[in-house]
Order: structure tokens, then C-alpha cells, then sequence
């Protein structure tokens, strides 16, 4: 009895451990997907995806890319975020009239695109919901939810830190009920605090700025940090970015195809 208790808990060491070094659940065991540090991946946020690079993971754009693009994807097996806006309101997007006026702060800089007022959140959950819905049922793995430092801007609304989290975390909460892991974009000050909401990183230009060190929490806590540098050269940054496992490549600023990883 001992001896097939034993065979019985080495077996399941065994499957833990090579769950572990996948870095990837079972979604349809309900358990979210994890990325684990060290990922190399593909963000193209231009047009419909190219399948051609040869990546683990994909980070596109949720509304330009059909269900089937998606399944191309995971036939090839990689795992597939779903890139949404969830901190601008965006005149170009098919549910653009559903945003009250209340809601629509100043311009962010980005073509189209104005603040909203994350403080109105009995306003702005469903509108974020049907996003993450249309997510899961395109087949997506996971969010990367944009703009989720307005409370750092000029929005032309009072916003402080504490909506900001309050609003990250309705955000992080959304994904985590329709089975896909989110991906906490840049804000970097709030890390500490939002770090057991998200499942992993986003981050640009970290490199740049000299803040790449205030992302060791993720990789600390096994959580990958997807990374991109637009103006930094290669040689600056990789060796630095190889040492912390962050997932980092140079990128055009457009986030087309063209990748240059370390």
C-alpha cells in the first residue's frame, strides 16, 4: 500500500512539475493560462495577424482578428492575448456610439482616442464586459487591457490612484471570470499593489526610461513580463533584459510585424 501511494505521489510530482515548466493550463479544465517568465512572443497590433513567426505566444488586436485567426493560431500552438483598450474610448471601434459622452475626457495623444472616466464604473463594466466577451468567444487565452494608468495623465477628470485601482481590479476581475488571464500594462507604480490581480506583464520601454527594475516582482513571483524597446538599441538592453527572464524585442512603434528579439 505504501509502495502505491508513493508511485502515486511521484506521479503526480511528475505532472505538476511539467505543468509548471510549460508555463501553460489546461483552459478546458477551467484553470487560467500562466505564463511563465522567459516566453518569447509576437505583438502585432497592425492588421490581421501574421502566423509566420515562430513564437509561443501572440499578443493581437481583439477586434481586427476573426475567431478563425485565433484558431490558426492555437493550431500551431501558441497561446493568443487579446489586445483591448480599456482606459481611452476609440472612434474607429465598432461599439464606439455605446460610450456616453459623460464618460469621454480629453484627447490621449493617439489618433481618435479620448480618456474616459474610470470612476463611472456602473458605466463603463458592462461596456468592458462585452469586450472580454467577445475575447473569450473568439477563443483568446488571455487580455492585455491598454491605458490603465489614467490616474498618471491628463484626462481632464480628477482621477487619483485609488480609482485606478479600484478600476484595474474590476478590469483584472472581468478576464478572471470569463477564464482568461490579464496582463497588467506598464503602471508601473501600482505594481506592488495590483502584482496577485494580474497574471503578467506588459511593458514598454522599461529599458528607456531605467524602470525596468520595478518588474522584478513579476518574474519574482513566476509571472512573465512581455517587453518590447522602440528607440534602444538591441545590445543596450538584451543582455540586462536576458538576465532579469524578461521577454523582451525591439519593435517599430506601429507594431507591425518586424520584431527584433534579444
Amino acid at each position: 500500500m505504501r509502495r502505491l501511494v508513493s508511485a502515486f505521489l511521484s506521479a503526480a510530482l511528475l505532472l505538476a512539475t511539467l505543468a509548471a515548466c510549460s508555463g501553460e493550463a489546461d483552459r478546458t479544465s477551467g484553470a487560467l493560462w500562466r505564463p511563465r517568465p522567459g516566453l518569447a512572443w509576437q505583438w502585432q497590433l497592425d492588421g490581421k495577424a501574421d502566423p509566420s513567426v515562430d513564437v509561443p505566444v501572440y499578443d493581437i488586436d481583439g477586434f481586427e482578428n476573426s475567431a478563425a485567426d485565433v484558431a490558426r493560431l492555437h493550431r500551431d500552438g501558441r497561446k493568443v492575448i487579446c489586445y483591448i483598450n480599456v482606459g481611452a474610448w476609440e472612434d474607429f471601434r465598432p461599439d464606439e456610439r455605446a460610450f456616453p459622452r459623460s464618460v469621454l475626457g480629453r484627447p490621449n495623444g493617439w489618433r481618435g482616442e479620448r480618456w474616459l472616466d474610470i470612476r463611472q464604473v456602473e458605466v463603463l463594466r458592462p461596456l468592458m464586459e462585452r469586450r472580454f466577451d467577445m475575447c473569450r468567444d473568439k477563443g483568446f487565452d488571455a487580455v492585455e487591457p491598454d491605458l490603465v494608468e489614467g490616474y498618471a495623465n491628463d484626462t481632464g477628470f480628477p482621477l487619483t490612484a485609488n480609482d485606478q485601482l479600484r478600476y484595474n481590479r474590476m478590469i483584472a476581475r472581468i478576464a478572471h471570470e470569463r477564464g482568461l488571464s490579464v496582463g497588467l500594462k506598464n503602471d508601473l507604480a501600482q505594481i506592488p499593489q495590483l502584482l496577485d490581480d494580474f497574471d503578467f506583464a506588459v511593458n514598454e520601454e522599461c529599458a528607456q526610461y531605467g524602470e525596468c527594475a520595478r518588474l522584478a516582482p513579476f518574474i519574482a513571483a513566476g509571472k512573465a513580463v512581455f517587453h518590447v524597446e522602440y528607440a534602444e538599441p538591441t545590445d543596450r538592453f538584451c543582455p540586462a533584459a536576458r538576465e532579469m527572464r524578461l521577454s523582451s524585442m525591439l519593435k517599430k512603434p506601429e507594431l507591425g510585424t518586424w520584431r527584433k528579439p534579444c
